[in-house]
């Protein structure tokens, strides 16, 4: 019996030891290898949606025609929004939930660990089905990352593996949804109330439900374009009695919830970062609860302002109208609760606040010009101009990219156990954020002056801004080459100074009660917490 006992001992003890060679990885099932592979790849993807973006720059240097025709042109406009959504954005802050919500809620690890491992080994095929489009014949859909019918029914085979990859992307999108939510409902610590957990699991438990009810809206979507294109049915074409309307319909019902899903998680790491810095409680915590659970709901009400010169009638630009500005005010009750937060606090500005700061700014001018497209008799001027593509630019790269920056700054200590270089990092975001804005900026004035998205060329009044733009796209993309390589990778190999437990004097949570780098087994009992469920007590 002793014998038995001992070996079962032993066998324990072998849990707490990573596994190590390609099988850690391959056959991962730890929350912290999970997210860590997920971050991963959605840098590669970023990598490969930046190389597309700058190839559009590159050719819209000057006017005329450089370095391709319209029709690859078209490609690469479509594939860089679907791989920077689908591919980087998402699947990164996938990462962060991964790595940090067990930390945060004092949970061993994700709820359903092998359903963890496959909805992240999902995402490879399709990502190389995404990316590998541009070698099929024709080449690479070429619809806008709508995707918008006809045009998808006119399209190649390519059309058919971009629809076969966004099913396999939404299938792990759903079950990592699922594991989060079952995770944060079931294995909080005891005495880890609802209205105790930190902001970013908040963001990410209803992030999650947004994506659970949005998915399948898009399933049903690109199947119906699929029926459309192999097997007879007219949904979406006139010939045969259908209406393309009616996929725009389909299409941002679940488009403007998806704006949100690739928001709210950085809405909840800037809510992380700003107390720790301003070494302040978080002001009106159960009020950004409230904003952030309204913003959700909100977001499926607002989709046809999407739509205004698709033929809407008065009455309904209106309704979307009114609803796409009440939505503003839930996130303006975010921006004035971490300014009261920073208000008369004890601020420094290391890296992560110095991103946080950064997101807050540039994602309020996002905002407002959010509002102004939210005017239908403007919104019908501006449509399909680079106005529209600054708006959405300065909320999902200074918004969604700037706060996993700062989340990364502010957490990478406890993954790595080394501690960055500040100078590195505040490089890094004066670079960024310059070329940021030198690159996007432009665009709002080009967009105003008519000039529309999605075309090859341009007459010579453009010429000017855009190449102020490309100039700004390639300095940006330049930065973000200098962060994997000075700032990333150098924590990867483990080089820089090691990191404290609690490498900010006010960070709370239960992430920085365990050790850097965190050990590969965390809360294997439940800590017992303080009053606040912020500490872990004996």
């Amino acid at each position: 019996m002793s014998a038995v006992l001992d070996h079962h001992d032993h066998a324990h003890d072998d849990h707490h030891h990573a596994p190590v060679g390609w099988r850690r990885w391959v056959f991962a099932t730890n929350h912290k290898d999970i997210g860590t592979l997920y971050l991963l790849f959605s840098f590669a993807m970023l990598i490969i949606g930046g190389i597309l973006a700058l190839i559009i720059r590159a050719e819209l240097f000057q006017p005329g025609l450089q370095l391709v025709n319209p029709e690859l042109f078209n490609q690469l406009t479509t594939m860089h929004g679907l791989i920077m959504v689908f591919g980087a954005i998402m699947p990164a802050f996938v990462g962060f939930a991964n790595w940090m919500i067990p930390l945060q809620i004092g949970a061993s690890d994700m709820a359903f660990a092998r359903m963890n491992n496959f909805s992240f080994w999902l995402m490879i095929p399709a990502g190389v089905m995404l990316a590998g489009s541009f070698f099929m014949p024709g080449g690479a859909p070429a619809t806008g990352w709508t995707l918008y019918a006809p045009l998808t029914l006119q399209m190649g085979p390519s059309m058919d593996a971009g629809i076969f990859a966004m099913h396999i992307l939404g299938a792990s999108s759903i079950m990592g949804s699922i594991n989060i939510i079952v995770t944060i409902l079931n294995m909080r610590a005891p005495g880890m109330t609802l209205m105790k957990m930190p902001m970013f699991a908040w963001t990410w438990l209803i992030t999650a439900y947004l994506l659970i009810a949005v998915m399948p809206v898009l399933a049903g979507a690109i199947t119906m374009t699929l029926t459309d294109r192999h097997f007879g049915t007219s949904f979406f074409n006139p010939a045969g009695g259908g209406d393309p309307v009616m996929y725009q319909h389909i299409f941002w019902f679940f488009g403007h919830p998806e704006v949100y899903i690739m928001i709210l998680p950085a809405f909840g790491i800037i809510s992380q970062i700003v107390p720790a810095f301003a070494r302040k409680k978080l002001f009106g915590y159960a009020s950004m609860v409230y904003a952030t659970s309204s913003i959700a709901i909100l977001s499926f009400i607002v989709w046809a302002h999407h739509m205004f010169t698709s033929g809407m009638p008065v009455t309904g630009q209106l309704f979307f109208m009114y609803a796409t500005m009440l939505i503003a005010v839930p996130t303006a009750v975010k921006i004035f609760n971490w300014i009261a937060t920073m208000w008369q606090g004890s601020m420094t500005f290391e890296t992560p606040m110095l991103f946080a700061v950064g997101f807050i700014f540039v994602f309020t001018m996002g905002g407002f010009t959010g509002l102004i497209l939210a005017m239908a008799p403007i919104d019908i001027q501006l449509h399909d101009t680079y106005y529209v593509v600054a708006h959405f630019h300065y909320v999902l790269v200074a918004g969604s990219l700037y706060a996993m920056f700062a989340g990364y700054y502010y957490w990478s200590p406890k993954w790595t156990g080394v501690m960055y270089s500040e100078t590195r990092g505040r490089i890094h975001f004066w670079w960024s954020l310059i070329s940021f804005n030198v690159t996007f900026f432009p665009m709002h004035f080009l967009g105003l002056a008519g000039m529309p998205r999605r075309y090859a060329d341009y007459p010579m009044q453009f010429a000017d801004f855009n190449a102020l733009a490309s100039v700004g796209a390639f300095a940006f993309g330049l930065a973000q080459i200098y962060f994997f390589a000075f700032v990333v990778w150098p924590a990867m190999s483990g080089k820089g100074a090691k990191a404290a437990q609690k490498p900010w004097e006010a960070a709370e949570g239960l992430e920085w009660e365990v050790p850097s780098p965190a050990p590969f087994h965390t809360f294997e009992n439940p800590p017992k917490l303080d009053a606040t469920a912020t500490r872990v007590i004996g």
